[in-house]
């Protein structure tokens, strides 16, 4: 969905026209997908000069792909794994994260990537799709949530997939909704939603 509206109008359409029927509420969420693999990540460390940093190196090509929506608001959130990416995947994950709370519209914020082509993928009714400005991650904090995930994962050696699979799970656990919204919490997106 293309909207020459600005947000805080867009998401002021959607509240003043939210049928109460069918709906008990309207929250945002930041959508976007990530891929963690068995790759060692890497970062800088400090050591003192003259030193060489030491850890275990792995150069796999094994990875997953973690699927987010994040809500600044309540800090909801919903994860789905999977083994790539791609429009009919696309469509599956928006039909499974409306049955999440079904009488909830969810206006769901999402990058321009190749497989959110929306012109041949059925958009469940309790969803809204609003895409960011091309070539600006920044606007999206889902990318935030992936970053935090990652430092925690960077500089670690994981010998199976199962083992990385493990940690996620345990980073996820670790997101309560109090850290969720700290971390998506933009008051750019959150000030006009409240508005």
């Amino acid at each position: 969905m293309r909207s020459s509206k600005k947000l805080p109008d867009l998401i002021n359409s959607f509240r003043i026209g939210l049928d109460k029927d069918k709906y008990d509420s309207l929250n945002i969420y930041f959508q976007d997908e990530s891929r963690f693999g068995l790759m060692t990540k890497q970062k800088r460390v400090l050591v003192s000069k003259g030193v060489e940093p030491v850890g275990k190196y792995q150069h796999s090509y094994k990875w997953l792909w973690l699927w987010g929506s994040f809500s600044p608001l309540t800090g909801d959130a919903f994860y789905w794994e999977t083994s790539n990416v791609g429009n009919d995947i696309f469509e599956a994950y928006l039909k499974v994260l409306s049955d999440q709370n079904p009488r909830e519209l969810k206006l769901l914020i999402i990058d321009n990537a190749g497989f959110h082509a929306c012109q041949s993928i059925e958009v469940p009714e309790n969803i809204r799709l609003i895409r960011i400005p091309a070539y600006a991650p920044e606007l999206n904090p889902a990318e935030k949530v992936w970053q935090w995930m990652k430092d925690k994962v960077s500089m670690k050696f994981f010998s199976e997939i199962s083992d990385l699979q493990e940690k996620i799970t345990m980073m996820v656990n670790e997101l309560n909704p109090d850290l969720i919204k700290s971390i998506t919490g933009y008051p750019i997106y959150t000030n006009c939603f409240c508005e």
